[in-house]
């Protein structure tokens, strides 16, 4: 139980964790300034949202997410918000191609060469079936999360910043739900194909607390490093690239394949909720329609990573505060339904 609860947490991390988050760019979009109890509303919320979204795929078995998100917003609302995820899905990861050309454009390499470094091995993981991304995750997510939390912990070492220093800013609390609602949609589309494979209601548990902590730890500090040097992001695409230009080439070069990483694990948790969609309608293995739908997503790269961030990111945040909304509230409602 305790293997699986941790298998399914690198799951949802590693599906949150990707080019906009790793890169610190997406935090700095929604937080900065003023934001340590948005922070703490974040982890609280996305832990709620992770239990109630396992419980009802566990209970349902099921095997995409499209049973999870008409138990969510009612089926009135899951034509509408079942294109949404299938459009933010597809717009998400080529944010993340993108990221994978803007993590290889920073040394010097082509963006166009950064971008076919991602698409190949994506579509090879998928021979694998779902087990691929699963295991992937389990392997290298851990190395990613002790990566990022080491250069974060010495970047506060070196520059003896104070942890706690901006604890009592809180102003920026409303962040806290955009934020969240944007991190839903992906969260709903990847557990909603896992459902058949949970065995143990305590899977739920260890995973949904496991992630809540882990992301909210890992938020938090990363947003403090980045208040420091606030002046100074403006002129990166990339804010983590800010903090290691005050370190060793190496340790940018570190870090970059870590970047890479993440954005990787985000590209496949996007493309199998796209895939696991669709495969009862095309009947073909995994891998093939994960081509055709990378094939498709290639020609919008060229909008650029920081781009996107801005203006999608944002607006996705806003238009899932009802599904938000319904999963904060779904407990309740469901044991009045009970009673």
């Amino acid at each position: 139980m305790l293997k699986s609860g941790l298998k399914w947490m690198f799951l949802i991390i590693g599906t949150i964790i990707g080019a906009g988050y790793a890169s610190g760019r997406e935090l700095w979009q929604f937080f900065g300034q003023d934001s340590s109890l948005a922070i703490l509303l974040f982890a609280l919320m996305f832990t709620s949202c992770c239990y109630t979204i396992m419980s009802i795929s566990f209970k349902k078995q099921s095997g995409h997410y499209l049973p999870v998100l008409r138990a969510i917003v009612g089926k009135h609302l899951t034509g509408i918000y079942d294109w949404m995820i299938i459009i933010y899905l597809f717009t998400t990861t080529v944010v993340m191609l993108a990221g994978s050309g803007a993590t290889w454009q920073a040394f010097h390499f082509s963006y166009r060469l950064g971008v076919l470094a991602i698409v190949i091995p994506l579509i090879l993981l998928f021979v694998w079936d779902v087990k691929g991304i699963v295991i992937v995750n389990s392997f290298i997510l851990p190395l990613l999360i002790a990566g990022l939390l080491f250069v974060l912990i010495l970047f506060v070492t070196d520059q003896q910043l104070s942890l706690f220093g901006h604890v009592h800013e809180t102003s920026n609390w409303m962040s806290a739900f955009p934020f969240t609602a944007l991190n839903i949609l992906p969260l709903i589309a990847v557990l909603g194909a896992i459902g058949n494979q949970m065995k143990h209601k305590g899977e739920i548990w260890i995973a949904s607390i496991g992630s809540g902590v882990v992301l909210g730890a890992i938020s938090y500090l990363y947003n403090n490093s980045l208040i420091q040097i606030s002046e100074e992001i403006i002129l990166y695409e990339i804010p983590l690239f800010a903090i290691l230009k005050h370190y060793p080439y190496e340790m940018m070069l570190f870090m970059s394949v870590m970047l890479w990483i993440a954005i990787f694990t985000t590209a496949a948790s996007g493309t199998l909720g796209l895939v696991t969609r669709f495969r009862e309608y095309v009947k073909q293995p995994l891998w093939i329609l994960a081509m055709a739908v990378i094939a498709i997503m290639l020609p919008f790269t060229s909008f650029g990573f920081s781009t996107l961030i801005q203006y999608l990111y944002p607006l996705y945040g806003l238009l899932n505060l009802y599904v938000l909304a319904s999963l904060v509230l779904h407990p309740l409602i469901s044991r009045f339904k009970i009673r």
